[in-house]
């Protein structure tokens, strides 16, 4: 039986190497969360606080801030999970009173989050 050549070998070290790394550097449920509040504080205060009288826009990010909580438990509940073990998809249905339905769909992957597509239902 031939052995591999030189190049071949660290090719399949490399290779290796990178897909036990993407393993474990999968990120889960609550890295999710954490990740989808994050911008959805940031989308709201940008953008919705903004179209509020100027007077009210420091009360409209405090709501925002102190509600933080509430929006995590909505998220949570209203996502899917694929877990591909080397990354992992999340479809999030999102509806907050006042606001139309969006749907949210993002790749998790080596720590980091993808969202490759965001749509107004």
């Amino acid at each position: 039986m031939k052995s591999l050549k030189p190049p071949a070998s660290i090719s399949l070290f490399v290779l290796a190497g990178l897909v036990t790394a993407m393993a474990m550097t999968n990120p889960d449920s609550s890295t999710y969360e954490e990740y989808a509040v994050e911008r959805l504080n940031t989308y709201l205060k940008d953008d919705v606080c903004s179209q509020v009288p100027e007077t009210s826009v420091q009360g409209c990010a405090s709501l925002i801030d102190s509600n933080r909580l509430y929006v995590k438990q909505v998220i949570a509940s209203n996502t899917q999970r694929q877990n591909f073990i080397l990354f992992s998809i999340y479809r999030t249905n999102l509806s907050i009173i006042f606001f139309p339905l969006y749907r949210f769909q993002t790749v998790g992957v080596m720590q980091n989050f993808y969202t490759y597509s965001a749509e107004q239902q």
